[in-house]
């Protein structure tokens, strides 16, 4: 698993964020598309394998851990965690919704 910061992600990047739907309702990354992590083993199917993948959560935790799931279970090379998560997105003034 690769480990960026939030101002590595590119803008149209595919951008996957990891918590449930109501924390993203309340705020997430503008080009975010959510899949909570304890939905992601039925709806990995909506996420294109043949782009990079960038996952995002709260902080960092859920994300790796679906990073971990996309490289073992699903052998999908190097999944892309963005460090700090939504928290460190805000933190850098980078667009929400």
């Amino acid at each position: 698993m690769r480990t960026v910061t939030v101002n590595e992600v590119p803008s149209d990047a595919q951008l996957i964020d990891v918590r449930e739907p109501e924390e993203y309702a309340e705020v997430h990354a503008a080009n975010a598309v959510n899949i909570p992590l304890s939905e992601l083993t039925t709806r990995y199917q909506e996420i294109n394998p043949d782009r990079e993948i960038y996952v995002i959560c709260r902080s960092g935790g859920r994300s790796a851990q679906a990073c971990e799931y996309f490289e073992r279970a699903l052998g999908w090379e190097e999944p892309i965690n963005v460090e700090g998560g939504t928290i460190a997105w805000q933190e850098a003034h980078l667009p929400t919704a």
